[in-house]
């Protein structure tokens, strides 16, 4: 017998849960890709999209992944050999720096353990050695999606304002974005980046970058930018076309429009405040059942672990004997140990998007049940501890 029968709730770090008003909406006939009606509700997307970001500066929509916005952001500000300081906090972060050095530049990783982000100290001090000023990028994940980890980007430029270092700040904020507060211009980042899939509650298959006038003045002197991934006329465009280097992605601009019209009407701040208060009763679930047995949070300080995903250890075989259990009996997907080591260790908790309290706590119940059913040693007590988080906030 299962009891996984009826709507299945897929708690993984993206693609995350997709409201029912986001799925009706790319319900219905292509449109005039040329004129009219898809033009207009186009240019109200941006507008929303800045403000989610912190910024007043420029928005670009690509067709792609998260892949695919590491790549068009740097792209655009760097040249053949540029000097690149990469602050890496999960497998994420390796990502990032990798695809930086395939296309050319010049690598050097500073790298935690993680369970916690790269400290601004540690920023501060590669960057006081470098007295030419040949670093011209620093480029941090805001959240790493595979270990949970939060990093203070406005520390960051902090760091580097410090010493005077002219660097760009380089955020990637796919699995924050809409999730955790963030805050592009106040912080002093000069480029962020996300993708639809995550807190925007939009399918997989457009990606966003926001850049400043500092990042602009950059890709001026850029020279490996090629015509797709060029962000000028993306963000200012003289054709429709321009936006998308192409046919425009009509669907999915549909499906995002739904989405944001549900983070306006929410509020940003509340839906930061939601996604805080969500994440803090995992956290307690989490400390409550390990008292007993090997679970354990993947990130050591509050203060760093993200809204919007939860990395837990539990011990191989057990997370994947857990994870296997709660799908295929209760119907709840949740997220590999993605990068860890040994990945069968660990498992991850999406509570990202379209996620209230509700979900949350039938997530956490099947957890324990499982836990229970597959006699994996914990404590008992993870899901009243959430219950009292709750109604304590």
């Amino acid at each position: 017998m299962t009891l996984s029968h009826g709507r299945p709730y897929l708690a993984i770090p993206g693609p995350s849960v997709m409201p029912d008003r986001v799925l009706a909406a790319m319900q219905r006939p292509a449109p005039n890709i040329y004129t009219g009606a898809l033009h207009d509700m186009t240019e109200t997307l941006f507008p929303d999209l800045r403000r989610i970001a912190g910024t007043d500066h420029h928005a670009a929509i690509y067709i792609a992944n998260g892949h695919g916005m590491w790549e068009a952001a740097l792209l655009n500000v760097l040249k053949r050999d540029d000097r690149v300081l990469a602050l890496v906090s999960g497998h994420f972060g390796q990502g990032w720096a990798a695809t930086a050095r395939a296309l050319g530049a010049q690598v050097e990783v500073i790298e935690s353990d993680g369970a916690g982000p790269v400290t601004p100290d540690r920023l501060e001090a590669r960057l006081r050695d470098d007295a030419a000023h040949e670093i011209r990028a620093v480029i941090a994940c805001h959240v790493d999606t595979a270990t949970g980890v939060r990093a203070e980007m406005a520390d960051y430029r902090a760091a580097l304002a410090a010493c005077g270092h002219p660097a760009l700040l380089m955020a990637d904020c796919i699995a924050s974005m809409g999730c955790d507060r963030f805050e592009m211009d106040a912080w002093g980042v000069d480029v962020a980046i996300t993708a639809s899939q995550k807190g925007l509650m939009t399918p997989p298959g457009l990606g966003f970058v926001f850049f400043n006038e500092r990042a602009a003045e950059a890709r001026r002197r850029a020279d490996m930018v090629t015509p797709y991934w060029d962000w000028a006329p993306r963000a200012a465009p003289d054709l429709y076309y321009q936006h998308f280097a192409g046919t425009a992605p009509t669907h999915h601009l549909y499906a995002l429009r739904a989405a944001l019209d549900l983070i306006v009407e929410e509020g940003i701040e509340q839906v930061w405040h939601r996604h805080a208060i969500l994440a803090t009763a995992i956290w307690a679930a989490v400390e409550a059942w390990g008292r007993e047995g090997e679970m354990r949070l993947g990130v050591r300080e509050a203060r760093a672990r993200s809204h919007a995903v939860t990395s837990i250890h539990l011990g191989a075989p057990d997370a994947d004997r857990l994870r296997a259990w709660c799908e295929a009996e209760m119907g709840v997907t949740l997220g590999i140990g993605l990068g860890r080591t040994p990945p069968e260790g660990w498992f991850r908790i999406g509570h990202m998007g379209h996620v209230n309290a509700h979900m949350v706590m039938g997530a956490l119940g099947v957890i324990e049940a499982g836990l229970s059913a597959l006699s994996i040693p914990h404590a008992t007590g993870g899901v009243v501890a959430a219950a009292r988080s709750l109604a304590a906030a």
